[in-house]
């Protein structure tokens, strides 16, 4: 045998302990849940497969960081699983899974006869004469089509950011009822975080006695802790207030997993809580129809839809049609499947749309190991 040949399968022969550690490797075990989940067994759901897709999103960095995963069926707690130093009382921001409850909080307000939808929203500024936003209403304000101009994002130049943390810090409703129209009321959809800090605002006006900061802070708070938050069981939930003494509601309400998971079952079971019905079931409705500019989007909430305007948010043609979202920003996911029985709650930090992808992927996994609707 010539000796380079020789050699050449000596070489060969060293290394293959090393390959077959290779293979070995390739066929590692999926990844387990975090230290002390909750991995229950649920009709029709295979727990060991759920117990992988749980371990494989915490493990997976390609997803980003996953802090929290909560899924219910029918109320009750299938999976919890939380990454180091959070917990089942560990709150965190909901970021736009805020609008859901300023849209509840907004709702319960209609119902009471203190706002109408289809009226010109009560903004002062918006009331003089031959001001165009006049034609502006509570429903274009839910629904993303006020025409008002809005850049969305998360870097400095966007309304958005400096709404939330720079020149508009101290009055965000007054930074964002102060822009003109960029296009005709009703017509065009543009997600906004200024829309629903404007419907918190109105909030205000209408339930604080006075104007000033501490009178509409309170107002606002005792009115969603006493109609909403309280008998829902999410007495967690602590809102964020500007120095006007405006909630926050389009980005900074904070919750633990199980509040914003009592959120998803309240929105599942339209409207009811613990045997009451706290907000009209028809008020559920509407924030569950299509929005007239965008199929993909209701009242303050994401619709299992394909989204031409703002890229894919949820799944659309693989999970059920009836499933809906509140969906903030860094992905954190509150999804509702209702003809699955499911609630799924997911926080933690997905900062690319690359990441976003693949945390959708992990999450659209999960719910397809959930017994789909018959017919």
């Amino acid at each position: 045998m010539p000796t380079r040949r020789r050699r050449s399968l000596i070489l060969l022969l060293l290394a293959l302990p090393s390959l077959a550690g290779c293979g070995e490797q390739a066929r590692q075990p999926p990844a387990a849940p975090p230290a002390g989940a909750v991995i229950a067994a649920s009709t029709g759901v295979p727990q060991t497969r759920l117990a992988e897709e749980v371990g494989a999103l915490f493990a997976d960095p390609a997803a980003g960081e996953t802090r929290t995963l909560l899924v219910l069926r029918d109320g009750a707690t299938v999976a919890e699983a939380y990454a180091p130093g959070f917990g089942p009382k560990t709150r965190q921001i909901g970021w736009s899974l805020s609008k859901c409850v300023t849209a509840v909080m907004i709702g319960m307000l209609v119902a009471d006869g203190r706002l109408r939808l289809d009226e010109t929203a009560p903004v002062p500024a918006w009331q003089r004469p031959g001001d165009p936003r006049g034609a502006v209403t509570v429903r274009m304000l839910l629904q993303m089509r006020s025409g008002l101009e809005h850049r969305e994002g998360f870097v400095p130049a966007t309304d958005t950011m400096r709404q939330l943390f720079l020149d508009g810090r101290d009055d965000m409703a007054g930074f964002a009822e102060a822009k003109p129209l960029a296009d005709p009321p009703g017509l065009v959809f543009q997600y906004s975080t200024a829309s629903s800090i404007i419907l918190s605002d109105l909030a205000a006006r209408v339930l604080a006695a006075r104007d000033d900061p501490e009178s509409r802070r309170r107002a606002v708070l005792d009115y969603l802790r006493s109609r909403l938050l309280d008998p829902a069981g999410m007495a967690g939930m602590v809102p964020e207030f500007d120095r006007r003494g405006t909630m926050i509601g389009g980005a900074m309400i904070w919750g633990t997993a199980r509040d914003w998971g009592r959120l998803g079952e309240f929105l599942r079971r339209r409207g009811s809580a613990g045997g009451a019905q706290l907000v009209p079931s028809g008020w559920i409705d509407f924030m569950l129809a299509p929005s007239p500019a965008n199929a993909a989007y209701g009242g303050q909430i994401w619709l299992n839809r394909a989204a031409r305007e703002q890229g894919e948010m949820l799944f659309a043609g693989k999970a059920p049609r009836d499933l809906f979202a509140c969906v903030g920003a860094f992905g954190q996911y509150l999804i509702v499947s209702p003809s699955q029985r499911l609630t799924i709650v997911r926080l933690g930090r997905s900062d690319t749309r690359a990441k976003q992808r693949v945390l959708r992927d992990h999450l659209q996994r999960i719910i397809t190991l959930f017994p789909k609707p018959r017919g």
